[in-house]
């Protein structure tokens, strides 16, 4: 079986240095590359075409969710796994949309990284234990469908950013969360409180979480 070929997309040296000794020790994976910004992950997988990319949310430039979409757009047979310390439901849940087959933490055992990668690579799906119990938390507490007719006008990306206002997050989480810059997220903003017709953007989050968004 030939090995597993690993990108490793993060802008900590010492965090890809580690990972790198660690993965050189078994037989069964490859370390291929290195990227320490996410246009550059973008870049390396054009050229290394990897099967696995250890990929840090966030890095220099785009971040590690961002570069996730633009990779799995043209290259979907790669499969992207966030090994991060954030471990917040807004940066789970938005790997996941992005493509995202697996979430551990940087501080999870050295196995259990090994055991992440592999089971990837196999394409499986693979989450450290304090983000799988959330999930399952999550998947298994019931939650109000919210129909599209519910807000008719907004775009899918207004949307996604209408739930993470409702969600508490700031203009500037958001911002880092979906790649964009603080003035595109106001305007974002700025658009969805003209089509909801609301006075600010309480009146909008309060209509969103009524809505069961």
């Amino acid at each position: 079986m030939e090995p597993l070929r690993v990108l490793i997309a993060d802008d900590h040296p010492l965090f890809r240095h580690g990972m790198t000794g660690l993965l050189s020790t078994q037989p069964d994976i490859e370390v291929v590359g290195e990227a320490t910004t996410g246009e550059e992950a973008v870049e390396r997988v054009e050229e290394l075409q990897p099967d696995v990319v250890l990929m840090d949310i966030k890095m220099p430039g785009i971040s590690g969710i961002e570069a996730t979409r633009r990779i799995l757009a043209d290259h979907s047979q790669v499969r992207i796994l966030m090994v991060t310390m954030f471990e917040d439901d807004a940066s789970v849940f938005t790997a996941m949309r992005a493509g995202a087959r697996g979430y551990v933490l940087k501080d999870a055992a050295k196995d259990d990284v090994l055991g992440a990668i592999r089971a990837v690579g196999r394409g499986g799906a693979v989450f450290s234990p304090g983000v799988a119990a959330r999930l399952t938390d999550f998947f298994t507490t019931s939650h109000p469908t919210v129909p599209r007719e519910a807000f008719p006008t907004l775009t899918d990306r207004e949307r996604e950013m209408l739930h993470l206002m409702a969600k508490g997050s700031s203009n500037d989480e958001i911002a880092r969360l979906l790649s964009l810059s603080a003035k595109t997220v106001a305007n974002y903003v700025s658009n969805i409180l003209t089509k909801l017709r609301a006075a600010d953007r309480k009146e909008a989050i309060s209509r969103a979480r009524e809505a069961g968004l």
